[in-house]
């Protein structure tokens, strides 16, 4: 009788593995306040685990929201912030220590004063910048427990130089927890991957050329690059985030130290680090510095490897540099 009964369960569950449904690729795409393109393997789809993070991304960093975290913040409400919060304001911190302030989330008000963010003004004048520099500064804010602190109450923060790189980090991790070992996630054009495409090949990202291009419409590649190993990438360039006003190009990228928009050498920073927040924050942060100040950084920053498009001396041609651990990950024209 033991033996039918043990037979029985074995004929069961032969049935229901043979039910399960065999890994397959699928693909989850759409617009927010950015394009986005989620690919992985997995039995099922997971277009409502996906919809749940960018509802919680939201939630937590939409400085255009009221209600969302970022924003109680920013209004001094006495808010316990969570530890996802807790670990994207301790890496902004870090950046900001690592780049001498060159990098910096608080600011804000001067992205405001400049007329991108929230606001534009029709003119900056040096006094409007001393103004506001007063209550701007990474070191002027911390953590104390669960709780934001601020020593002047107008300090106000934007995380959207890490943003879309930790909105791929929270997907890729969600995708992990359910087993997932191959995906590419893409947000904003930072990328997070792992594992293999379709093809069972690694997966190849793309860099593209830098043009005046500011509907980003231009994917002329300039470089491809693959990885046999998770990575996070990011990319940020000057060249497609941009006005003009009496003739002048104001361009996204504001150094804090300064106060005001401004062109470095570096049309383009693309950064390889072992999360897409990481790769994120440091790519802003190379815009800001130039490609000299940016190197030497990489060279004491475990992890990081680069690769910029530098604007010649002379004339308007443009030449690429890259670390000597980024030539692992590029694709030449025989692969």
């Amino acid at each position: 009788m033991k033996s039918r009964f043990s037979i029985l369960c074995l004929l069961v569950n032969i049935l229901l593995i043979s039910c399960e449904q065999a890994p397959q690729y699928y693909e989850v795409s759409g617009r927010l306040h950015t394009p986005y393109h989620i690919k992985f393997e997995h039995t099922k789809p997971l277009d409502k685990e996906i919809d749940e993070q960018l509802k919680y991304f939201y939630h937590l960093f939409n400085a255009f929201d009221s209600t969302s975290v970022i924003s109680q913040v920013n209004q001094n409400r006495d808010i316990r912030v969570d530890t996802l919060f807790q670990k994207v304001f301790k890496k902004a911190l870090e950046v900001s220590a690592e780049t001498n302030g060159a990098y910096d989330v608080t600011c804000a008000p001067l992205i405001n004063l400049w007329g991108f963010g929230f606001s534009r003004k029709d003119s900056v004048t040096p006094a409007h910048i001393d103004s506001v520099r007063q209550f701007i500064g990474f070191q002027k804010v911390r953590l104390e427990g669960d709780r934001i602190v601020k020593d002047d109450p107008r300090l106000m923060m934007n995380f959207s130089s890490l943003a879309d790189g930790t909105a791929c980090d929270m997907i890729a991790q969600m995708l992990e927890k359910k087993g997932v070992r191959n995906y590419l996630v893409e947000f904003g054009g930072e990328m997070r991957v792992k594992g293999v495409n379709p093809s069972g090949m690694d997966w190849r990202l793309g860099i593209t050329k830098p043009t005046d291009d500011a509907a980003g419409m231009n994917q002329e590649l300039e470089q491809i690059v693959s990885s046999p190993k998770p990575l996070g990438m990011a990319t940020s360039g000057n060249y497609r985030n941009f006005y003009i006003k009496d003739g002048r190009k104001y361009a996204h990228t504001i150094d804090p130290r300064e106060g005001c928009p401004v062109q470095r050498d570096i049309l383009s920073a693309t950064i390889v680090a072992p999360d897409a927040m990481t790769a994120d924050a440091y790519a802003t942060a190379f815009m800001v510095l130039g490609s000299e100040e940016a190197k030497s950084l990489c060279a004491k920053v475990p992890g990081l490897d680069y690769f910029i498009i530098c604007s010649d001396s002379i004339g308007d041609g443009y030449h690429p540099e890259y670390s000597e651990g980024f030539r692992r990950y590029m694709v030449t024209a025989d692969k």
